[in-house]
């Protein structure tokens, strides 16, 4: 009996950590955004805190050409930097918590929602930008 639950205990735990790798990717940086043509510095900085706010991210720092947010999401966190001009936005991860980021041999690791959170984002800018160019 006592065997049957070791054995019970250590496939649950090996099953754990299994699924836990499972979840986290490799974390790039994605491709720069492009900026439509005819657009002011201002009309940029405006569309990108547009699509911040709408998504819940928080500006934590602001200076032209420069936006650095966080999100706070349950227990989860999230912090990134935004480069930004008259041709693209670039964004850049900064710090997490609670999302598995992790370096292994090499590769930088998160939680797989990461990137979601972030395409959500380019596709709230890029929908924004078409919206201020009106």
């Amino acid at each position: 009996m006592f065997r049957a639950r070791a054995w019970s205990g250590l496939l649950l735990a090996f099953s754990m950590v299994f699924l836990m790798g499972g979840r986290q990717v490799p974390l790039t940086d994605p491709a720069p955004v492009a900026v439509p043509a005819g657009l002011t510095t201002e009309k940029v900085a405006k569309a990108i805190k547009a699509a911040l706010a709408g998504r819940t991210w928080a500006v934590t720092s602001e200076e032209p050409g420069h936006i650095v947010s966080t999100l706070n999401l349950r227990e989860h966190m999230a912090k990134i930097d935004i480069v930004y001009d008259l041709q693209t936005v670039k964004i850049r991860y900064l710090d997490s918590g609670e999302l598995m980021y992790a370096e292994k041999k090499g590769t930088r690791m998160i939680h797989r929602n990461y990137l979601s959170w972030i395409q959500n984002l380019i596709n709230d800018m890029s929908r924004n930008f078409v919206l201020v160019q009106s």
